[in-house]
C-alpha cells in the first residue's frame, strides 16, 4: 500500500478512533493482541514515542491507555497463561524485520 492512498487527516482520524477503541476494550488483553496481530497497545505507544521523538515510552503509553500504564496494568491486565505466551511468541516471530 502506497503512503499516498491515505491523507494525513484521514490517517489521524482513523488512528484516534483505534486509540479510543483500544481504551474502551479493556477486556482484550495485550497478550491476546500480540498473539493474534503481533502488536499490542504497548507496541503502538512505542511507535508513537519513536515517531514523536520527544515523548518517553511512559508518556506515549499514557496516551494509548488513557491513564498511566501502571494504573491500566493494575486495573485491566491479568497474568498471561503459557498458551497465550506461546501464541504471542509464534505471532511476533512473523514480524521479523517488518518494523
Amino acid at each position: 500500500m502506497a503512503d499516498t492512498i491515505l491523507t494525513d487527516a484521514v490517517a489521524a482520524t482513523a488512528f484516534r478512533r483505534l486509540i479510543a477503541h483500544l481504551q474502551h476494550r479493556t477486556d482484550v488483553q495485550n497478550i491476546d493482541l500480540m498473539g493474534t496481530a503481533g502488536f499490542c497497545r504497548n507496541c503502538l505507544a512505542d511507535w508513537i514515542a519513536q515517531a514523536d521523538g520527544s515523548l518517553s515510552r511512559e508518556e506515549a503509553r499514557e496516551i494509548v491507555h488513557g491513564m498511566p500504564f501502571s494504573e491500566w496494568k493494575e486495573r485491566h491486565q491479568s497474568e498471561a497463561t503459557p498458551e497465550q505466551l506461546a501464541k504471542m511468541q509464534e505471532s511476533v516471530a512473523k514480524n521479523a524485520d517488518s518494523h
